[in-house]
């Protein structure tokens, strides 16, 4: 089942732009490796789930796997070979504005290979470009 919010304010909500890179979520917390996001997007509450099973199947019962990322932002569309007017379409899908610098998955309790292993299976299922960053140690 794909993720989406529970209630929203308003259905519909305007496309944006996404400018600038992430202060926020940016720095691995929970895990002691995370999967980072390099370009800025969209990122499908299929996708998220997609990627959340791969690496769980991957990990199986030695790790923790923590995302993230949650879809807020509803995106509408209307019918294919449909005439113009007739107002805006109807929500689609649900999905997570990414900024560059974004967290998106954590992994604690697996050795570095085993990180690198898992997250190039989930780089394969995101529509952005991601990589490794590990946890910063004081």
């Amino acid at each position: 089942m794909a993720l989406m919010p529970k209630r929203v304010k308003h259905r519909k909500s305007q496309r944006g732009r996404i400018k600038g890179n992430a202060t926020r979520g940016n720095t691995v917390v929970f895990g002691d490796f995370g999967l980072q996001s390099m370009d800025a997007g969209w990122i499908k509450a299929q996708t998220i789930e997609a990627g959340r099973i791969a690496a769980q199947q991957y990990v199986r019962g030695e790790g923790r796997l923590y995302v993230r990322v949650f879809p807020h932002k509803s995106i509408t569309s209307t019918p294919l070979e449909t005439r113009m007017g007739k107002g805006k379409g109807e929500p689609e899908a649900w999905v997570a504005v990414v900024k560059p610098g974004t967290v998106l998955y954590e992994l604690a309790g697996v050795t570095e290979e085993q990180a690198k292993v898992c997250f190039a299976r989930l780089a394969h299922k995101m529509p952005i470009r991601v990589r490794l960053v590990r946890r910063r140690t004081i």
